[in-house]
């Protein structure tokens, strides 16, 4: 018999992803409490028949605001998108001594039919070991994995429910006058920023397919340098750079000095960059600093997969794309510590030696590495579109459920 438990939601994604997952474990039995903080947050928890409060107050009062919810509703567990959030971040450092399980959505480590649900923390707080013997031992014991079912998940479906959600918070001023939102880019800002950058992707798909192409067939060795979103928790909390710009000062600089002299660098912006960064302009600057004029490619656009296919080395902060390139067996280098960063996977030595002729990851390690996340941290599931949340719901609810989970289980 299931144990009966009491699960305080706190913000979640801009999808009905939410509300579907309460209304599945109040079906289940538990009992379910939500903190709204703006009107984005009530709109997609409607229909849920289960208690919401709206907190309007300044950031300050909100540990004694959690604390006094938990008090009054017997909380056991929490659930949350992200562990980096202002208003996330009380709860989580009052949960162990509260005696409160710690549950954290993230969007997959393996993509794209695939969410992430951890215990305490993702990425840099994931409870995941940073011991490669222990995950080939443990990847070698645990079953092959199901193939996860697929779905269509449109990127138009995520902008709608995104832009309901900013909508709807035209109200905060009335009804969350204290709310600030966790990202630095204000909504009006990103999608002037998406309008532009998707009005010119099409001819820069044909560009770049074709630079792509000529680099393959050229048979010139190249380093890749995929580029992350500013804004993303995995530059602004867990990583020492604050701005891509330093990213490519520093891997550039490195380049010029230390590559073989026949190399080139291919620079691929993030697909869901916003565009307020002109990073052509930054590129040219840099190469005519390090005189690396002719040796940097740079794609708005393009298949990863082939790239990484031929590509001499990655080189990333701490991107899920490490994990593309591990899968490709292609030497990689991360400027972070993100939870592939492990002996036998990605380079142990310095970036200045890493582009003369660094070694592949183990295969057997990564697939069993690969192994041990998948079943301990993934959920086939989506975010967004109705097939991948019923995916996830299922899944995750089993998950949420279980005392301990699937990692604390290995551990």
């Amino acid at each position: 018999m299931k144990q009966k438990r009491s699960f305080l939601f706190l913000q979640g994604v801009c999808s009905p992803f939410y509300q579907r997952l309460a209304r599945r474990l109040t079906d289940d039995g538990h009992r379910v409490v939500k903190v709204n903080f703006n009107a984005g947050d009530m709109l997609y928890w409607q229909r849920t028949h289960a208690k919401s409060y709206l907190f309007r107050g300044p950031l300050s009062e909100l540990p004694e605001y959690i604390s006094r919810l938990r008090q009054r509703h017997d909380i056991t567990d929490q659930i949350m998108f992200g562990d980096q959030r202002p208003v996330h971040r009380p709860a989580i450092e009052q949960a162990p001594e509260a005696g409160v399980r710690t549950h954290v959505f993230e969007e997959g480590y393996f993509r794209p039919y695939w969410v992430t649900l951890e215990r305490e923390g993702v990425n840099g707080h994931s409870l995941l070991p940073r011991d490669p013997t222990w995950f080939f031992e443990t990847g070698k014991a645990l079953p092959e994995l199901p193939k996860p079912t697929h779905f269509h998940s449109p990127f138009k479906v995520r902008a709608q429910h995104d832009v309901a959600y900013h909508v709807a918070g035209l109200l905060n001023p009335l009804l969350a006058p204290h709310y600030r939102n966790h990202s630095p880019v204000t909504a009006p800002v990103e999608y002037a920023g998406y309008i532009k950058r998707f009005q010119q992707l099409k001819s820069w798909k044909k560009r770049d397919a074709k630079r792509i192409k000529a680099l393959i067939e050229s048979g010139t060795p190249y380093f890749m340098l995929p580029l992350q979103l500013n804004t993303d928790a995995q530059i602004r909390y867990h990583s020492p750079y604050s701005h891509m710009e330093e990213v490519m000062d520093y891997v550039m600089g490195s380049f010029a000095q230390h590559a073989p002299t026949d190399a080139l660098l291919c620079i691929k912006n993030h697909p869901l960059d916003m565009g307020l960064d002109n990073y052509t302009k930054t590129i040219t600057r840099l190469s005519t600093f390090y005189g690396l004029e002719g040796r940097i490619v740079y794609l708005e656009s393009g298949d990863l997969n082939q790239l990484l296919g031929h590509a001499k080395g990655t080189v990333t902060v701490n991107s899920t794309v490490g994990l593309v390139s591990l899968e490709h067996q292609c030497p990689t280098f991360t400027l972070s510590d993100p939870i592939y960063n492990l002996a036998g996977l990605t380079y142990e030595g310095a970036l200045d030696e890493f582009w003369q002729q660094p070694p592949p990851p183990s295969a057997q390690l990564f697939h069993y590495f690969r192994k041990t996340v998948m079943y301990a941290t993934q959920i086939n599931g989506g975010f967004y579109c109705r097939p991948g949340i019923d995916l996830a719901v299922n899944n995750a609810a089993h998950i949420l459920e279980a005392c301990p989970s699937p990692l604390e289980k290995l551990l």
